[in-house]
């Protein structure tokens, strides 16, 4: 796979068949980082300032830094080669953009769930509604550089199935992001031969 490096790379005129992926998870987890650092355009962010209405409903904890959030979705592409090109879409973390999340979802391959390991709860809804929806996906656990448990332990914190890939991450770092995306395009590569064996 060829991601780009240009930040205004143009689409090929012989890209001829797009796929979608889906960035998700908590509250401030860093999903819109990871779109920007993986994308080979400027991205589109929909990024608001934070205001005192979301007190209270947004929680900072462990993220007293945090001035703003995604209100509708993070986009950025990705280049695989002359005719394929991987679309990404940054999801809002918080339940009460489901209506966005509904649209979002339509279409796509499978989704990226970005966990913090010091909110773990913040990541149930978005696992809840992947498995509930049937949507393939793994967990890339994001590194803010805090003591880390094992792997093993998150996973069963997370009551996360063998099947669904548990990986760390940096999601500031493009190779780390890019890494991500590929192990989640080989899970959904090993789903489609299980069916296939299976039929």
């Amino acid at each position: 796979m060829d991601f780009g490096t240009s930040e205004r790379a143009p689409l090929a005129p012989t890209a001829a068949e797009g796929v979608k992926i889906v960035i998700t998870g908590g509250f401030a987890v860093g999903k819109t980082t990871m779109v920007r650092s993986v994308s080979e355009i400027r991205p589109l962010s929909t990024e608001e300032a934070m205001t005192t209405a979301g007190a209270g409903v947004d929680s900072l904890a462990g993220t007293p830094e945090k001035t703003t959030t995604t209100v509708a979705f993070d986009f950025g592409r990705i280049t695989l080669n002359e005719r394929v090109v991987l679309y990404l879409f940054g999801a809002p973390g918080q339940e009460r953009f489901g209506r966005i999340w509904q649209q979002l979802f339509v279409g796509c391959l499978g989704a990226v769930v970005l966990v913090d390991p010091r909110r773990l709860a913040d990541s149930w809804y978005a696992i809840d509604r992947l498995e509930h929806d049937g949507t393939p996906f793994l967990v890339a656990r994001n590194n803010f550089g805090v003591p880390r448990h094992d792997l093993a332990q998150l996973r069963d914190a997370l009551d996360l199935p063998g099947s669904v890939p548990l990986v760390d991450c940096d999601a500031r770092d493009r190779e780390s992001s890019k890494q991500v995306l590929i192990r989640l395009v080989e899970h959904l590569r090993e789903l489609v031969l299980s069916r296939e064996v299976g039929e």
